[in-house]
């Protein structure tokens, strides 16, 4: 196996242990006196590394190495320290003492020339770990999400890390190809840690070794088509793999076992099938992963099938959206757009008289380059979540009703038509018009004024597809300004207007 050294990892071994046992408890409760860290390590080559000091008061920098520049070596309140060093060919270390007001922190500070091979870490232990740390590790390949990126699933029986980048055997991006890598491979990589939006991972690792495994899945198909997706109403997968170990065995999770199961396994020479045969969905779109398995006889080979069924999708409130739990379900939810957050990426909010909801990216945005805050929109897609807020992923628009901002003036001219919605804004107030109530606890019967004139509006629901005789709830009071969405109608001569409740302004 082809051997590669990195020696910051080797430095956060030995600050790990050394500030586990001295540095911690100064580190953090030293009232006079905080550094960000409680070491400084310095390449090899020579160069520079800064900490930032927080103090009470006056500070100096003593005790330093002559191998080292410090700048500077005093100041007051916080600031900026730099270690600076010329190259080596022999590693030194030694301690600098930083003081305030009576309090002493000792930094460790750090130069190593040899090259030192990382220790394997399990997946368990990359993703307890810190950021900004090198970890190798050494697991199966169980999905690849990138074929030229190299982003991909590492699994080593302690739990999954994901690949962010992998560079070729030159250290080149883009060029995963070259590497040869396959799911069920064993790989052995490394790579700094990195936490984005949530996910953890190593970023453009370097490969130190690839073991090829006996079996791989080398295509699926479905009613004699290439692909993974079942219909709703069930049917076969047939996976097509190649083995080169002892036997082959399927595993299907235990959550699956419900809908899932195989009605038939061959193998001739070094080829094979199995076929998966899926039951009726009658609940949302669902998803597993199955493992083949092979042995040489003293070690087990692992080989994955994505299997994924269509299901019905769930027509939700956002406030049932919201409460639903993360997973591949399609949910249909219809509201009004109140922001648009990004528009290259259609990250956005919806509401309806129920609450509100945030959509993570809309797959087909580009279609609909006029939308805007107003517009009522149909969106499908599924419950995911970030830093525990729910959110729309892989949102797709099904129907934009664009939605024009009136006067109240140009409403009153509109012809009548209970399938046209405009958005009009005004004071709240009592109509002197004939045939007309007010009321500001159930219905939501008043006037409402701009500065082009007065509509009667005869009901307001509390949002978009909200409930009716509610508007009190609302805590709208007469002289506050309202804006909702609303079809013009009339009756016996009288022009009306009903709406659904975007928001409101207190006079107050």
């Amino acid at each position: 196996m082809k051997l590669k050294y990195f020696f910051p990892m080797f430095i956060a071994a030995v600050v790990a242990l050394f500030s586990s046992c001295q540095d911690e408890d100064v580190v953090s409760y030293l009232g006079n006196v905080r550094v960000t860290s409680s070491y400084v390590a310095l390449p090899a080559e020579g160069g520079s590394t800064s900490i930032d000091v927080t103090a009470s008061g006056n500070w100096t920098i003593s005790d330093i190495p002559d191998w080292i520049t410090v700048s500077p070596t005093s100041g007051t309140g916080d600031g900026t320290v730099t270690f600076t060093a010329p190259a080596t060919t022999k590693s030194n270390e030694g301690y600098v003492t930083i003081e305030c007001n009576g309090d002493k922190q000792q930094l460790k500070v750090m130069q190593i020339a040899e090259k030192v091979e990382l220790a394997i870490s399990t997946c368990a232990e990359v993703n307890k770990g810190s950021d900004n740390v090198t970890y190798r590790i050494k697991g199966a390949v169980t999905k690849i999400e990138n074929t030229t990126y190299g982003n991909m699933y590492i699994n080593d029986g302690t739990g999954d890390v994901y690949i962010y980048g992998t560079l070729d055997a030159k250290g080149a991006e883009k060029n995963f190809s070259s590497l040869g890598i396959e799911v069920g491979d064993v790989v052995d990589c490394e790579g700094p840690r990195v936490t984005y939006n949530g996910t953890i991972e190593l970023k453009n690792v370097t490969v130190n070794g690839i073991t090829k495994s006996l079996i791989k899945v080398d295509s699926t198909y479905v009613a004699g088509a290439p692909g993974n997706t079942l219909p709703l109403e069930g049917g076969e997968l047939t996976a097509y793999f190649t083995c080169k170990g002892s036997g082959i065995s399927v595993e299907i999770p235990e959550e699956a076992k419900s809908w899932l199961s195989v009605v038939g396994i061959t193998e001739r020479a070094l080829q094979g099938t199995v076929v998966f045969r899926a039951a009726a969905n009658v609940g949302g779109d669902r998803s597993t992963t199955v493992s083949l398995k092979t042995t040489d006889g003293k070690k087990d080979y692992t080989a994955n099938v994505e299997i994924v069924q269509k299901g019905a999708i769930i027509e939700a409130t956002c406030a049932e959206f919201n409460a639903a739990p993360v997973g591949d379900t399609q949910y249909r939810v219809e509201g009004v757009v109140t922001k648009i957050a990004n528009t290259k990426y259609g990250n956005l909010y919806i509401k309806d008289g129920s609450g509100e909801v945030y959509v993570y990216g809309t797959t087909n945005i580009s279609d609909y380059a006029d939308l805007k805050e107003g517009d009522i929109v149909t969106y499908v897609g599924s419950r995911g979540e970030y830093k525990g807020s729910p959110q729309m992923v892989n949102g797709t628009i099904e129907k934009v009703t664009p939605v024009k901002t009136i006067s109240i003036a140009e409403f009153r001219e509109l012809p009548d038509d209970k399938n046209t919605y405009y958005k009009i804004s005004g004071v709240v107030g009592k109509s002197d018009e004939e045939n007309t109530k007010y009321d500001l606890e159930t219905y939501g019967n008043f006037a409402l004024t701009d500065e082009t004139g007065s509509v009667y509006i005869y009901g307001v629901s509390t949002g978009w597809n909200g409930e009716t005789k509610k508007f009190g709830t609302l805590g709208v009071k007469e002289g506050d300004t309202l804006t909702i969405l609303a079809y013009k109608t009339s009756y016996k001569g009288l022009v009306e207007g009903v709406g659904a409740y975007l928001n409101h302004t207190s006079a107050e």
